[in-house]
């Protein structure tokens, strides 16, 4: 799949919520993604290129409303300053296709191997099971 897209590639085929969190950098609403809750075994993918991004074992619940991993799978995401909203962040996109999946945190105390925090929208994400 080809990942260097227009903008009206990508709204054909992503729906406008998809689209508003990939390629516009929203956030969709704590608690509302379909993968907020789920610790099946598998490999969750960006949701506009199908490049995998992480394994379900690096899942963890952070009680923040979004998927929380504490590591990426190796060269899958690329991270990039962010100064909006008036404070420094780090947000993490798709390393293939640039895709907006979320922000990373560090130092929150949660007993990771990383100290890390992959807060990334479920709606940026595609789950498949390793079964």
């Amino acid at each position: 799949m080809s990942t260097n897209r227009t903008d009206d590639e990508w709204r054909a085929i992503l729906s406008p919520q998809q689209f508003a969190v990939l390629r516009q950098k929203a956030t969709e609403p704590p608690g509302t993604g379909e993968y907020t809750n789920k610790y099946d075994a598998g490999v969750y993918a960006c949701g506009a290129c199908a490049a995998p991004l992480y394994r379900s074992s690096t899942k963890f619940d952070a009680h923040c409303g979004w998927p929380a991993f504490y590591e990426a799978l190796p060269d899958a995401v690329r991270r990039i300053e962010d100064r909006s909203l008036g404070m420094a962040r780090t947000e993490i996109v798709c390393a293939k296709c640039g895709s907006h999946l979320g922000h990373v945190f560090r130092g929150e105390g949660f007993r990771t191997p990383t100290d890390e925090r992959h807060c990334v929208n479920s709606i940026s994400l595609k789950f498949s099971s390793d079964s």
